[in-house]
């Protein structure tokens, strides 16, 4: 696993979406560090100009899966996407945290009365959300993850 270098005490909370079979875990895991290009949406690209080096991520597979399988940090913060042909989109570079230790998935989420109002249980379209400090420790829980 590698060591988080963000600080916990100005530190924020995201989940970020990506379809498995278009870019899963494992392939941000073999990355390393990795570009998170294609956002367009306006909301989601919002909440990516305001991820800061050492913000915190759930990786979500969306589409199969429906779960969340592991951390990311934000190691790079917004700057213009390159894969955009035109407009102001942004990406930040992400780097591979951990597995969660037991995928949490989007039934148990819903079925969780202690995340009620999470962003993606809201607008579950969104593919990148920002996540609270006392959502992201309640699926911290739920999925074994130590931090």
């Amino acid at each position: 696993m590698v060591r988080s270098s963000g600080s916990a005490a100005r530190r924020q909370y995201w989940l970020v979406k990506s379809e498995p079979d278009a870019f899963g875990w494992h392939q941000q895991v073999a990355s390393g560090v990795e570009p998170w290009t294609g956002v367009r949406n306006h909301m989601a690209k919002n909440n990516l100009k305001a991820m800061r080096v050492g913000d915190l991520a759930f990786f979500y597979h969306s589409g199969v899966g429906r779960a969340v399988v592991g951390v990311v940090e934000v190691a790079r913060a917004a700057y213009p996407d390159p894969t955009a042909e035109s407009g102001d989109w942004v990406c930040v570079d992400m780097r591979a945290v951990g597995p969660m230790p037991a995928a949490v998935s989007l039934a148990a989420m819903k079925a969780d009365p202690a995340l009620e109002g999470l962003a993606l249980l809201r607008n579950s379209r969104l593919s990148v959300v920002a996540v609270s400090a006392a959502h992201w420790a309640h699926i911290c829980k739920l999925g074994g993850w130590p931090g």
